[in-house]
């Protein structure tokens, strides 16, 4: 049989054709991979997004500032330990480090410096550092056993729970975690607006309902929605109460039941948010939010815009929960994990 002759036209249509056969066979091929592998759980936490060097420092600057000044004129004025221990004293109030806190690191200095009636200026430094940082302590992250993984997010009005909620959705996602963010805050139309600006910008899913309704209503959508669509990590957004409004904190009482319904074990962190230019304030909040939720650590904000950083070594003192997260500024990188040694060096300064 004699060969017909093809036209330009049908072989640039045949070969589109192959083209996307081709294309095709690897979208299979891939989707057919992705649905074998096999699910697992993401790290207990997630790797540090880019951040600017020494933000922490940076932030806790208006309290060291303060507090080297201090530091200074006790050692300018005073040789014996006794004396300096008298002034350090001072110095740790003035930062709202709390009286508590403040007779246990001056023990720990005092232990340090053993027996020496004139320490060195530099032993002295040495060992207020130690003494400090073993105050602060180190946040250990508990294992997540659970998908999804929720927490609870939970703080007054106005110390920036909606803005933490979003910083930290965004360092999840970057770690390759699919987040979903509940909108339980229902009082105020404006949060559950402010969590959907959030989840759009870093790429969450969101659960909301109307201003308004029930916040356990929606936490149990929010967490029944996180299983459907097998979602990792999920970040429930309560109301900004007053701590000391008894039903209100019932209410936060309810939410956390619901989400144990709907996942037994759930919440599995119920993170505090305190405003550090609050000082002493704060600790009271985290007295009243704890006892009524049992909260497993803290986020503390606001460092760059007070003096008086040291109620970070209050709130860990006093409360016996870990501080896991410090707001170190507006941008949405500038929230980072805790660290002792980190915080007590850019509390004190590097020599």
């Amino acid at each position: 049989m004699q060969d017909l002759p093809v036209s330009l036209e049908a072989a640039i249509a045949i070969g589109l054709l192959v083209a996307v056969a081709a294309l095709g066979a690897v979208v299979h091929a891939l989707r057919t991979k992705r649905r074998a592998a096999p699910v697992e759980l993401a790290a207990e936490a997630p790797p540090p997004m880019p951040l600017t060097t020494g933000r922490v420092r940076g932030a806790l600057a208006k309290t060291r500032v303060a507090l080297r000044r201090r530091l200074g004129e006790v050692f300018g004025r005073d040789r014996e330990l006794d004396a300096i221990l008298v002034s350090l004293e001072e110095v740790l109030l003035a930062a709202d480090v709390g009286i508590p806190t403040t007779t246990r690191i001056l023990q720990t200095v005092r232990a340090r410096c053993g027996t020496k009636r004139e320490p060195a200026e530099a032993d002295v430094g040495d060992a207020l550092r130690g003494a400090i940082q073993e105050a602060l302590g180190e946040s250990t992250t508990r294992p997540r056993d659970s998908k999804p993984w929720v927490i609870l997010v939970s703080g007054v009005n106005g110390v920036g729970k909606t803005t933490s909620i979003g910083k930290l959705a965004a360092r999840f996602i970057a770690a390759g975690d699919r987040v979903l963010l509940v909108a339980a805050d229902t009082v105020r139309a404006a949060a559950i607006d402010q969590l959907g600006v959030w989840a759009e910008r870093v790429g969450a899913d969101l659960v909301r309902h109307q201003s308004g309704a029930d916040p356990a209503a929606v936490a149990f959508d929010g967490v029944k929605a996180a299983i459907a669509r097998d979602v990792d990590v999920v970040i429930v957004d309560t109301a900004g109460r007053l701590h000391t409004r008894e039903n209100l904190m019932e209410e936060l009482r309810k939410v956390t039941r619901v989400i144990g319904k709907a996942i037994p074990g759930a919440p599995h962190e119920v993170w505090l948010v305190l405003d550090a230019t609050t000082g002493q304030n704060a600790i009271h909040q985290a007295k009243v939010f704890s006892q009524a939720l049992g909260v497993t650590g803290i986020v503390l904000t606001k460092l760059d815009g007070t003096a008086k950083g040291g109620a970070a070594l209050a709130v860990r003192q006093e409360l016996g929960v870990p501080i896991v997260w410090l707001g170190v500024g507006e941008g949405i990188e500038d929230i980072r994990p805790f660290s002792a040694a980190e915080f007590a060096s850019a509390l004190l300064g590097e020599d």
